[in-house]
């Protein structure tokens, strides 16, 4: 069987490279650094303390010894993973148990509260996190926390703040979080197939949408009047509290359409590219617009299709009991939650959208 090659496989190709540009040009500037480094200390390495080894080797060991034979120029694929081995076995060490004079170890209790509250805390010092400490009954020093990180290969305050993790973002910003995305969908027209574009966004935390725009050209000047939309004092989506709103790399998404948003104090958040999962809620929405409604549809015209979304926001507020907010209805009814009455079913499009209830006596 043969294989045919297909001209948007070698489009893909090329966008794959040309995002992965800028990351390559980082890695190779720091292998150049790294050679010129080593070309510095001639034959003699640097000696690494047991904190800096620890750091080495939890970094090594996520990228693997195929990945580190091609990075690393000071130190060896093998040097790193077996300091990552004598972390592992250090882990395992129950010579503390052993009756032994001096002071006591740290208990494994404490041990795990100090490494919990780095990670989840990463602007916490050495004093802050032995205060919290105090605070649920442990004593110990500001010293025994450092020494604790440092067997642990985990970086003070000041490194551990600068790679503030997607999911720690999203917690301090929950409640002012939106995001806005494309989906398309194609809608037979005189001119035949057409793809439409249709503009969405969300709230984070309440799960509520809006089908901001509809349109088979998304250029400039229409992209600039969905950023007026989005904005306007009165009725537009991105208000109290939206604050940052999270989009991805489309160059639909112009300078300008940002810009625009900036003015009226609203921080776009630019997602890394090809990370559909960092745009995870909104990403779900599509999923279940299409496969509920959308893709069981054909469409002709644009009011068909824009009809047949607001039936589905009707029913994803009003009707649908979402798991992320713990199966509640977003906009529930009144008859949400009656125990009399009797059952009733109400459809949209055609029965493709069923909600049950308790019809009011």
């Amino acid at each position: 069987m043969s294989f045919v090659f297909r001209p948007w496989q070698l489009l893909a190709a090329v966008l794959a490279g040309w995002a992965n540009q800028d990351q390559q040009r980082v890695v190779e500037y720091v292998l150049t650094e790294n050679q010129i480094l080593k070309e510095l200390l001639g034959r003699k390495r640097p000696r690494l303390n047991d904190h800096q080894r620890c750091r080495l080797a939890v970094k090594g060991k996520v990228l693997g010894r195929k990945l580190l034979a091609e990075i690393s120029r000071l130190f060896t694929p093998d040097a790193i993973l077996r300091w990552h081995r004598l972390l592992v076995a250090a882990k395992w060490n129950y010579a503390e148990r052993r009756k032994s004079v001096g002071r006591p170890a740290t208990s494994s209790e404490v041990v795990e509260l100090i490494l919990r509250f780095a990670k989840e805390n990463p602007t916490w010092g050495y004093d802050r996190i032995a205060d919290a400490l105090a605070n649920i009954g442990h004593d110990v020093s500001d010293q025994t926390v450092g020494n604790v990180l440092k067997q642990h290969g985990i970086e003070p305050a000041p490194e551990r703040k600068r790679t503030t993790t997607w999911a720690t973002f999203l917690k301090a910003h929950w409640e002012q979080l939106g995001a806005i995305d494309f989906t398309t969908i194609e809608v037979w027209s005189k001119k035949g197939l057409v793809t439409f574009y249709l503009l969405f966004a969300m709230h984070l935390s309440t799960r509520r949408v809006r089908l901001v725009g509809c349109t088979p050209y998304p250029g400039g000047p229409w992209m600039m009047q969905m950023a007026r939309n989005l904005t306007d004092p009165f009725d537009g989506f991105l208000r109290q509290p939206i604050r940052y709103v999270l989009m991805d790399r489309d160059s639909k998404f112009t300078a300008d359409f940002q810009a625009a948003l900036k003015t009226a104090e609203v921080q776009p958040v630019l997602l890394p590219a090809q990370s559909p999962n960092c745009n995870a809620h909104l990403e779900r929405f599509f999923r279940s617009l299409k496969e509920e409604a959308l893709a069981r549809m054909i469409f002709f015209g644009e009011s068909a299709l824009r009809r047949a979304v607001e039936q589905f926001l009707i029913h994803f507020h009003g009707e649908r009991p979402h798991q992320g907010l713990n199966h509640r209805i977003v906009e529930p009814g009144a008859e949400v939650g009656q125990k009399d009455g009797a059952i009733v079913c109400r459809e949209r499009l055609g029965g493709l959208l069923k909600y049950y209830h308790r019809q009011a006596a």
